[in-house]
């Protein structure tokens, strides 16, 4: 199974590729009122993946797979299928080779994800809700014009760029022993697991990943050892539109198998609260999915190993002005 799984040296040679294009986004330290600082015994940061040039993680993967085409590849053009920050992660990679970017867009991916795409100079193509419906057209687009596919999390190069995120955690904080990832297609965790565990200077490292309890099927599949499928009229329900994705990548979950140690689902009230708490407290800007590994260390402790320092991905901050708007003058109480 190791030698099937991404290794330390792919993940550094995916680090060394993309510093052309991914920034190396800052730990900031996060102290929630009762939960981290004087007093506590506790120390907790937000990985601040949201100060990436396109406001989220996916430009690592998408980059190290696009900086890998050969000239042939990048003349034929690019191809995705996104409901939004993969989506930007490849225009913009592709920008930047020269290559055409086409990408296959949920009609209810957030507007303002779906104008930064056309910004960066993507064509979109718009389909319905279900990521098999956005795979499928996928699909007959690449038959008919041979465009290359850069998959949103199903592939190892892309799993390891996103493993560069938990490769400058563990470099940056050699004493940590929680570190927390939204999970949805299982990209980002996978990889951030797999760098956590292979790099880490201490062996205790726990890996978990997050994600809504209205699309909670990779906890699902976590828990049962089988990938399950949601369908889409389920996993769309949830705030969190980066996690909506109904079910985890089949490479993605043999990694999480191996390196995860635990998968929590956060209610729609806590996703809300804790993007309220990392506003005041660290003036981050997340979006709902960018929020769900916070929201596990602020209303589910119990379900975490003890820890003196942990680090919670901030994976983006592509949220609709509005919707932040309306959430940061919220006080509701923490139930649906």
């Amino acid at each position: 199974m190791a030698d099937q799984l991404v290794s330390l040296a792919t993940i550094r040679a995916a680090a060394a590729r993309i510093a052309q294009i991914a920034v190396r986004t800052p730990l900031v330290e996060a102290a929630f009122p009762g939960l981290s600082g004087y007093g506590t015994g506790k120390q907790i940061y937000l990985k601040a993946e949201s100060l990436q040039p396109i406001g989220a993680f996916k430009i690592r993967g998408a980059a190290n797979k696009i900086l890998q085409l050969t000239p042939d590849e990048i003349s034929r053009g690019v191809i995705t299928y996104s409901s939004g920050n993969h989506a930007q992660g490849v225009a913009y990679a592709a920008r930047e080779v020269g290559a055409k970017a086409v990408i296959v867009m949920p009609s209810n991916a957030p507007a303002i994800k779906r104008a930064a795409t056309l910004a960066l100079g993507a064509e979109v193509v718009d389909v319905g809700l279900a990521s098999s419906e956005r795979l499928a057209v996928a699909e007959q687009l690449v038959r008919q014009h041979g465009y290359i596919v850069i998959p949103p999390y199903d592939d190892d190069q892309i799993i390891a760029g996103q493993a560069t995120c938990g490769l400058e955690i563990v470099e940056s904080l050699l004493e940590v022993d929680l570190v927390l990832a939204p999970v949805s297609g299982g990209g980002l965790l996978s990889g951030i697991a797999a760098a956590v565990k292979v790099a880490a200077a201490t062996p205790h490292t726990r890996v978990y990943g997050v994600e809504p309890e209205l699309a909670g099927d990779t906890a699902e599949s976590f828990r049962t050892g089988a990938i399950v499928t949601w369908p889409a009229e389920l996993t769309s329900r949830t705030l969190a539109d980066g996690l909506r994705t109904q079910s985890v990548g089949v490479r993605n979950f043999a990694h999480i198998q191996a390196f995860v140690d635990g998968i929590i689902t956060v209610t729609e009230a806590e996703i809300r609260a804790a993007m309220r708490a990392i506003v005041a407290v660290t003036r981050l800007v997340p979006e709902p999915s960018g929020a769900v590994a916070a929201a596990a260390l602020l209303f589910h402790a119990a379900e975490l190993p003890p820890y003196a320092t942990a680090v919670a991905v901030v994976s983006g901050g592509n949220v609709d002005p509005a919707l932040l708007a309306q959430i940061l003058t919220e006080s509701e109480p923490l139930n649906d």
